[in-house]
């Protein structure tokens, strides 16, 4: 299987030149020259860089070498003083509004179209580009004070004029400057790193400005440097650095360095210091540029806000169109009918010009009305969205509901305009690790060799912190006192979706404290839930067997042999970073230890060595043992195991029987000693003298070998892993474990249980405590880290006992049961191997059912000359540029063949509290939840049962399939049973069942071809639930997009991993979570919560709020400006359609800018139409966002006519009310502005659900703020609107009854329509939404009624019940 694989990748890299690259990068300490013909055949094609040092021995080439590479200094700002005018207005006018209103105005500079004086018209556009201006002009100061806190930051560089190191700021770093940093300084440019005062040539950072993750990352010093392992010396750097250029991809770096002898290095990822990471652990060290300012990979990042567009926007700027058609007919009849005037106009009593012929003047007055008419498009719409938007958000990220006490965080907006798309979600795509569930990964159970442990009194364990864990939540309601001010402050509103924030590059956030270095941060995965893992007794025992004084190592079992390689595995196989709470953040080094096997063990040398024996001992049967209830957790603390020195001493047999009673051994082990170097390199045991073989011969002619250990190392597993000093205090052996996964985390803890212990790292050594044997160095050779095309990981170790190369392996069971040795052959190694895969499969298939989360563990024993081979290929891949994943890949599966199965490990994964009610409320809302994980079926519906997306009355329909056939059948069988059962159900049944259809990866592969994707939607279509397992991230992509584009509905992806990135990105909502992975899906998100069951509120609450808020506002933006419009278009009707007006300039003008502006913010800000314990009880109410009943055509175009109505009334009351009087032009126009505005704002009292002090404050002083103005004008302009003059007008108007009374009565009539209408609808029909709010008005016995009565109607209409029962209700005696 693995071979044909192989094969594929290779035939497709050698017929493409340019294959699709995925990320993989292997860490290799083992080096070789590369041979003469490897060498010649790399060719460096595409663009590259070359780096030579700044002040060196090259420093002749610099310049022309470095022409053409940016410096360090940072500018994130779009302005200067000289360019923010003509910036800010040519990026304005990008918009399509205001290019309109410019048209507009430059229109009315042209006098045969003139409407009104030339500034007035200048108006409403002036004043929106200053409010944008404004904003823009301050969030460019804010980036224009940080760029330049960042490029004034100190650095310590290099200089050639003084020989030594000097300060100079950031911005004045170039690329091949050698950079000296020391602890906890911030990296000021990527730079590969040249030299680290660790003597392993290692340095830790701390990635957390650019991924949110704080476990510690090791990089290494570029091998094979000349100056390797003595002070670095800038002058003596001969080198020269081939690289990539520039560009975004922040886990991969390709390149190579050669030396003066030509001898070529490669460079990877782990040889890069990127720019915003701090130095952790390590002293010094010394880098030289390759990448500075704009052109780092976290700059580089750092792309600005990914735009997005809502629906509701979508359905706005077409109903803008319409607009602009309505406006178009409008001014046609306004130029047809002025050229009909003229052309019957005779003998007329005024002068006009003859010169002009009546068609060329209807041309004339098509612009005219343009410039008349201009209001219809409302301009300040857009803006008036943004606030509204703005605030929204503000309102989201201050409910205190979505404070997560634990992480210390709240709810972050990422991106500003799809607040209103949350109300209208139809279908959900969620992960299941880390989303559902708590990604705190707990080691559960294990199987080894085929015999399952069930470590019985550790789920006891578990039980008991989930009970305390409930207990402490029940206790705890409230926020946090000393919640972070940024959370609080106006910067939490900022929607910078780019995935390196500026604000973190300089280590800590503007106008905020930093932490103190020497505090240690929390860190992840190192609970005491997930750290005090309880032994399973069995295990134990057979475990202990290692430190009895009496072990025959000759009659070791494969068992044995089995459970030590399964735990070594665990230790090892992972790049946990080992710490000491004792130093913060200090990382425990491994001693200097030479590889030499060790031969005074030979007897355990044996041991190790069986598997590369031909012929396998006899397994030794399972033996069905309940566990002891009398471990406690006390007896299995952790601490300081004893070391011992191997010393091999001479004893007779008398001397044995005198010393020890019963025991007869050769050896004896003596505690105290160490198995590490001596301070003079001496190793910590001694060659055996030729008078010792001759006795050692003597004695094991007749007796057993027995391995005696004294004292010390008696006390086996419970006595070495009992932590000294008083309690709570931190032991002086006290480890702590950082590691990149939770998976690794549980691992290395449970291998830590059983006396296999991780104590350090360095890049080519780990330090490895096994039972019985203290502590023993490994040699690290290659790691091949996990990626999501192998699902597994590996690592390449030289044996501490055998000085055997070792290759370790753990991943997917699906891929190592693949991997691992068939039982075909007639070898009783083949057999075994049979047995235990037959036995571990049925356990990994009991795992699964219990919903845990399985690991297989394998390992391979590689000979010399096949190692070898594999290393020559492997070192040509590492050194590659061109195709260098694809290579590293290929060598990666051809290792990882025909390995040895050890056993599994079952993890157990906890959901996330109220995640059941979560999903339950969101499938009442009328959303389909789905699930894509890469775990297995088992584990999935396990989950899915648990979390109520699998109902006890659901069908289950199992997609498995091995080709393209018999999936195209499959769908096809399965969509004819789902109708079939619908028919024979009928309507009776629906709602109360329905079908979940699970599908696996490969099967998933097949359905999304383009010939069956249609029969796969469809299928899934009609089921409740879908549940993907085993799927990549490509395939959870692809999915979201089939659904998204196919049945054009609104998507939302959650998740918390780099796995979910790419699903979060191509829904409509992209959601992260704060979780246990880093900060991946968050900074790909629009929205970041820290809980699943947040989703719950967001949605149902702010997103119902959102959507209905935005749409009633837009819909009253049409209106009003519609209304007010039509008045002026009535007008032309008695004015020979001429574009004269019935009001002065000014107030026409203000009208929609200034007085009718603000009362449509407040209504789409605080309009609260049903309350959020409503919203949270009631889910179906969602459902009215889904079908947008808010904002259908239908209610655009009926309010169009309620607007077209309303300015017929508006204009012809008045119009007749002063029919025969002598009120001129401006007598008129002053009870029909009155009007009008009474109208607009009392039909906003009518259409508001919710009215506050606010609401009046804002409508009173809107209609204060009109008279104020008018009056005022009225008494002191005597020229400012020629050629009329408003003088004493509106003074004169205001001061007769008349004018109240047209008003009021116009009023009245204009309103009654609408309001008659909301009390037939709501009487006859009343909507859901308006019955939960009636039902909010009664007190809670009523309401207790009403809701059974809500519960009885929803049955009927066959929807899904809601239950009545809630612990917040009490009823009065």
């Amino acid at each position: 299987m693995e071979q044909i694989h192989w094969v594929r990748h290779r035939c497709r890299r050698l017929a493409s030149s340019r294959s699709v690259r995925g990320f993989y990068s292997a860490p290799s300490s083992q080096h070789s020259e590369r041979s003469p013909e490897l060498h010649s055949t790399q060719q460096l094609s595409g663009k590259r860089r070359t780096v030579v040092a700044r002040h060196g021995p090259r420093q002749h080439e610099y310049h022309s070498v470095s022409k053409g590479c940016q410096g360090n200094s940072i500018r994130t700002t779009k302005y200067s003083l000289l360019t923010f005018i003509p910036m800010n207005l040519f990026q304005q006018f990008h918009r399509l509004a205001n290019l309109y209103f410019l048209f507009l105005v430059m229109l009315n500079w042209v006098p045969v179209v003139e409407a009104f004086q030339k500034e007035i018209t200048m108006i409403p556009l002036v004043v929106v580009l200053i409010i944008i201006a404004i904003k823009d002009a301050l969030e460019d100061y804010r980036r224009y004070r940080f760029d330049r806190r960042i490029n004034n930051n100190i650095a310590t560089v290099y200089s050639g004029k003084y020989q030594r190191y000097v300060d100079q700021h950031w911005k004045d770093v170039c690329v091949g400057d050698f950079v000296r940093l020391s602890f906890n300084e911030i990296i000021p440019a990527d730079m590969l790193l040249l030299y680290s005062s660790d003597p392993h040539g290692v340095c830790y950072i701390e990635t957390a400005n650019l991924d949110g993750e704080t476990n510690l990352k090791q990089r290494q010093v570029v091998r094979d440097l000349p100056q390797q392992g003595s002070e670095f010396t800038p002058e003596n750097f001969h080198s020269h650095i081939e690289c990539e250029s520039p560009n975004n991809d922040l886990i991969r770096f390709r390149g190579y360095m050669e030396h003066p002898n030509k001898k070529r290095v490669g460079l990877h990822n782990n040889n890069l210091l990127l720019r915003s990471c701090t130095i952790r652990n390590t002293e010094t060290v010394i880098g030289i540029v390759v990448y500075a300012g704009h052109e780092t990979k976290a700059m580089m990042n750092n792309s600005g806000p990914r735009y997005k567009r809502s629906k509701l926007e979508r359905r706005l700027n077409v109903d803008v169109l319409w607009s602009v058609v309505l406006l178009v007919i409008m001014c046609l009849t306004g130029a047809v009918g002025h050229a009909l005037w003229l052309w019957n106009l005779k003998d007329a009593l005024f002068q006009i010009p003859d010169t002009v012929s009546p068609a060329l003047a209807g041309f004339y007055m098509f612009w005219t009305m343009i410039i008349v008419l201009q209001v219809l498009i409302p301009i300040s719409l857009y803006v008036s969205i943004e606030v509204v938007k703005l605030c929204q958000i503000f309102f989201i990220q201050n409910d205190k509901d979505f404070y997560d006490e634990n992480l210390d965080s709240r709810i972050e907006c990422r991106a500003l305009n799809i607040t209103e798309d949350l109300g209208q979600i139809q279908y959900v795509f969620s992960d299941k690790t880390g989303t559902l569930t708590e990604n705190k990964m707990v080691f559960c159970r294990c199987t080894i060799a085929g015999v399952e442990y069930p470590h019985e009194e550790n789920a006891r364990r578990l039980e008991v912190y989930e009970q305390e864990e409930v207990e402490a939540v029940d206790r705890s309601h409230t926020l946090k006192s000393h919640t972070s001010a940024k959370s609080l402050s106006c910067k939490s509103l900022s929607c910078n979706r780019s995935s390196v924030s500026l604000h973190t590059l300089t280590g800590d956030a503007e106008d905020e404290e930093a932490p103190s270095p020497n505090v240690l941060p929390h860190n992840a995965f190192s609970s005491p839930m997930e750290k005090d893992v309880v032994p399973d007794p069995l295990l134990l025992q057979k475990l202990n067997c290692l430190y009895s004084p009496l072990f025959l190592l000759r009659d070791a079992s494969l068992e044995l042999t089995y459970i030590v390689d399964f735990f070594m595995a665990l230790a090892i196989c992972n790049t946990v970073v080992v710490s000491s709470p004792n130093q913060p953040r200090y990382v425990v080094k491994v001693p200097e230890v030479s590889p030499t096997k060790l031969k005074s063990l030979d007897d355990i040398k044996m041991l190790f060595q069986r598997f590369g024996l031909p012929r396998f001992s006899t397994l030794s049967p399972a033996q069905a043992t309940e566990s002891s209830h009398s471990f406690t957790r006390s007896l299995f603390a952790r601490g300081k195991a004893p070391s011992f020195n191997l010393s091999p001493t001479p004893v007779d047999k008398g001397t044995v029987a005198g010393g020890e009673p019963g025991a007869q051994a050769i050896t004896s082990i003596k505690p105290g000693l160490n198995v590490a170097r001596g301070e003079h390199g001496d190793q910590g045991y001694e060659e055996e003298d030729d008078e010792e073989d001759e006795r050692r011969q003597d004695v094991n002619g007749v007796e057993d070998n027995v391995v005696i250990l004294n004292s010390g190392a008696l006390t086996g597993l419970d006595n070495s892993n009992k932590a000294p000093g008083s309690p709570g205090e931190p032991s002086e052996d006290e480890l702590i474990y950082e590691a990149e996964s939770p998976d690794e985390a549980a691992l290395v803890h449970a291998a830590r249980v059983y006396g296999c212990t991780l104590r350090g790292r360095s890049v080519d050594h780990l330090l490895v405590e096994l039972p019985g044997m203290g502590s023993l160095p490994v040699r690290l050779l290659h790691i091949l880290p996990f990626d999501s095309t192998r699902k597994r990981m590996s690592v390449v170790v030289r044996h501490p006992l055998t000085n055997q190369v070792v290759v370790y392996t753990k991943g997917a069971d699906s891929v190592i049961m693949d991997l691992a040795k068939s039982a075909e052959g007639a070898d009783q190694s083949d057999y075994m191997q049979g047995h235990i895969r037959e036995q571990t499969q049925k356990h990994l298939d009991s795992y699964a059912r219990e919903g845990l989360r399985t690991l297989c563990i394998a390992k391979k024993v590689l000979e010399e000359n096949e190692y070898e081979s594999w290393l020559k290929h492997h070192v040509f891949a590492e050194t590659s540029i061109e195709n260098r994943e694809e290579l590293l890949l290929e060598s990666a599966l051809k290792l990882e063949t025909n390995i040895t199965l050890l056993g599994a490990t079952g993890i157990v994964d906890r959901l996330q509290e109220e995640v059941p009610e979560t999903i339950e409320a969101l499938q009442k809302a009328g959303v389909k939840v789905w699930v894509l994980t890469g775990d297995k079926q088992e584990t999935a519906i396990n989950i899915a049962c648990a979390c109520k997306l699998l109902r006890s009355t659901d069908q289950l329909l199992t997609a498995n399939c091995g080709s393209k056939e018999m999936c195209k059948a499959l769908i096809f069988e399965l969509r004819k049973e789902v109708e079939r059962r619908e028919l024979e159900c009928g309507e009776a049944n629906e709602g109360t069942s329905g079908f979940t259809l699970v599908v696996d990866g490969r099967t998933l592969e097949f359905a999304l071809e383009d010939d069956l994707k249609d029969g796969f939607l469809e299928l899934s279509r009609r089921c409740r639930a879908v549940i993907c397992c085993r799927s990549t991230p490509l395939q959870k992509s692809q999915v979201v997009r089939l659904v998204q584009d196919q049945l054009r509905v609104m998507t939302l992806a959650i998740g918390d991993g780099a796995n979910d990135v790419s699903m979060i990105q191509v829904a409509d909502v992209g959601i992260g979570i704060s979780g246990q992975e880093g900060m991946q899906a968050v900074m790909s998100s629009d929205f970041a919560i820290s809980r699943f069951k947040h989703l719950r509120k967001l949605l149902l609450v702010h997103g119902h709020w959102c959507y209905t808020r935005l749409a009633n506002m837009i819909l009253y933006f049409f209106y009003k400006n519609v209304m007010y419009v039509n008045l002026l278009f009535w007008y032309q009707f008695f004015c020979g359609f001429s574009g004269s007006v019935m009001s002065n300039s000014w107030v026409l003008i203000f009208f929609n800018l200034l007085f009718t502006s603000t009362p449509p913010l407040i209504y789409g800000i605080l309009d609260k139409d049903v309350s959020a314990e409503t919203l949270m009880m009631l889910p179906e109410l969602y459902i009215s966002g889904q079908n947008s009943k808010a904002y259908l055509p239908s209610t655009f175009w009926l309010t169009m006519l309620d607007a077209f109505y309303q300015s017929l009334v508006c204009f012809f009351i008045p119009y007749f009310a002063y029919a025969g009087s002598d009120a001129d032009l401006l007598s008129f126009g002053s009870p029909v502005n009155a009007s009008a505005l009474f109208i607009i704002l009392i039909h906003q009292v009518i259409e508001s659900h919710t009215l506050t002090w606010l609401h009046a404050l804002v409508l009173v002083g809107s209609a204060l703020f009109y008279f104020s103005f008018t009056l005022v004008f009225s008494v002191v302009c005597v020229t400012c609107s020629p050629p009329t003059n408003p003088l004493g007008v509106d003074t004169l108007q205001m001061s007769q009854p008349l004018f109240y009374g047209v008003c009021a009565l116009t009023t009245v009539l204009a309103l009654l329509p609408r309001l008659l209408f909301h009390a037939l609808h709501n009487s006859i029909s009343p909507s859901d939404t308006l019955r939960a709010t009636l039902m909010e008005q009664v007190n809670p016995k009523e309401y207790c009624r009403r809701m059974q009565n809500w519960n009885q109607d929803q049955s009927k209409a066959k929807s899904l019940v809601v239950p009545v029962e809630d612990s917040a209700l009490t009823v009065p005696d």
